[in-house]
């Protein structure tokens, strides 16, 4: 079974409770009182003994009390039992960058960390877009760092991690320009104040960002210690990620190449995950559209998207595409409309082939979904964008026959994109169309992201940081 490194280090989670705890100071003897200016012999004992078993009852309770309450984690902080740590994480992804830069507390009690507030900030286009002009890449990832630099304390800097992690973008580049950028991004934060390790800035492996993604989920969630957890589906540009803890010790063997032993409140979890390269929706979309159209082809017809679109434009790997709808005898001037059907047939031809392995027992599991999941459901009218829901395979379906019946100029993509999601998670992962699917962007006002995971991982499993 394959355990690379990042699995033998410990993550370590918020479901754990931290303690917090305050002693009372004796009340001084006051001239006057009984027993010669002071309490009876026997009542100053009692008193004593009752003063250093409520301190004690405080610990032992802290250790069970729910330590993510805002109110106890600020009352720890006041009372000494805690202190501050921060992480910075740049997340490269292939439509665009992002930072997340966490603070937390951490208990001097257990070593716990809880999560007490961070920031979120996006730029686009993503790192990959500049690889034929690396300084200028750096330049974007300099005006993300500049937030988290707002945000941090810079008393605090020097005791914080910086890391950036590039995703599918990177992968899919030539290595030559996917180094000129991640050296240009290295030289930056060189410059930053921040805690650098040699290995900071990399392309991130596909098992790692799927094992942070349903690490953040979990935690957010207050699953990582039952039996429970929920499965996380992370849709990007250029990669997904299926990731899940089998329920049947006997299905271990099936998954075995893609089995990883995660560490979690002192307990080992085994867990499935795997990057599908090629099945983001940007990927997707570049694999469907140049269909029949030879390598060098920018101006391109689709069957999926419909007869009303002209020339509209699409970047996609450092190329500027012009999208355009391909005119069939069911489509009319007064009813422009994409064949459902054959465009359906056309995303399962490119979907099936990719989807090795099928992770069939996912459907045993409560599902998590984010990322384009969820973008395409608030844009499409399934779900509200504030609150998230819960939706069924079938619903993406059904919304995607409606919309590609529907000439829509303001959102020429949403038919394919709408059909491949419903592809993926029904042909392509075996789910059910009555199978529910719970939609996030954020828990507890918290993103959804595998940098999350990559924090607690790095504070937790570096002496440096974790001391």
């Amino acid at each position: 079974m394959t355990k690379p490194d990042v699995r033998k280090r410990k993550l370590s989670s918020g479901d754990d409770k931290t303690a917090s705890g305050s002693r009372r100071k004796s009340p001084n003897n006051s001239p006057g009182s009984g027993g010669g200016g002071g309490l009876p012999k026997g009542l100053k004992l009692s008193f004593f003994c009752l003063i250093i078993s409520v301190c004690l009852l405080l610990v032992v309770f802290g250790l069970y009390i729910d330590t993510t309450s805002p109110f106890l984690v600020q009352l720890a902080s006041k009372l000494g039992y805690s202190k501050n740590q921060y992480a910075v994480i740049i997340d490269a992804g292939s439509t665009g960058s992002r930072v997340l830069a966490y603070k937390f507390d951490r208990s001097f009690i257990d070593n716990k960390l809880v999560l007490s507030d961070e920031l979120f900030k996006e730029r686009k286009p993503g790192l990959s877009s500049f690889a034929d002009a690396p300084e200028k890449g750096a330049h974007s990832i300099k005006l993300l760092l500049d937030e988290a630099k707002a945000f941090i304390p810079k008393d605090k800097w020097a005791s914080t991690p910086l890391v950036l992690k590039a995703t599918a973008g990177l992968r899919l580049l030539p290595h030559s320009k996917a180094e000129n950028l991640l050296n240009a991004v290295r030289d930056l934060f060189t410059k930053s104040e921040f805690s650098v390790d040699l290995d900071a800035v990399e392309i991130m492996d596909g098992t790692d960002e799927g094992i942070f993604s349903w690490f953040t989920v979990n935690f957010l969630l207050g699953r990582l210690s039952k039996s429970n957890q929920a499965a996380a589906l992370d849709l990007g540009g250029g990669s997904t990620q299926v990731t899940f803890s089998p329920t049947d010790p006997e299905q271990v063997p099936v998954y075995e190449k893609y089995m990883h032993e995660v560490n979690t409140l002192n307990q080992k979890t085994n867990v499935f995950t795997h990057s599908y390269l090629g099945l983001g929706l940007m990927a997707a979309r570049h694999a469907v559209f140049t269909k029949g159209s030879h390598s060098e082809a920018t101006n391109l017809e689709s069957i999926c998207v419909n007869p009303i679109i002209s020339n509209r434009t699409w970047l996609y790997s450092n190329v500027e595409y012009k999208i355009s709808g391909k005119d069939h005898a069911k489509s009319t001037q007064e009813n422009p409309i994409v064949v459902f059907e054959a465009c359906l047939d056309l995303v399962k031809s490119k979907v099936m082939p990719l989807v090795k392995p099928k992770p069939f027992t996912l459907k045993q599991h409560t599902i998590a979904a984010f990322s384009y999941y969820f973008e395409r459901a608030t844009e499409s009218g399934l779900i509200d964008p504030f609150e998230g829901g819960e939706i069924t395979v079938e619903a993406y379906r059904k919304k995607a026959q409606s919309v590609c019946a529907i000439p829509n100029d303001e959102q020429p993509f949403m038919c394919f994109d709408l059909t491949y999601i419903s592809v993926l998670l029904h042909e392509g992962f075996g789910l059910g169309e009555g199978k529910k699917i719970k939609l996030y962007k954020k828990i507890d006002g918290h993103e959804i992201s595998w940098a999350l995971g990559c924090a607690y991982n790095i504070l937790m499993s570096d002496d440096k940081f974790n001391s």
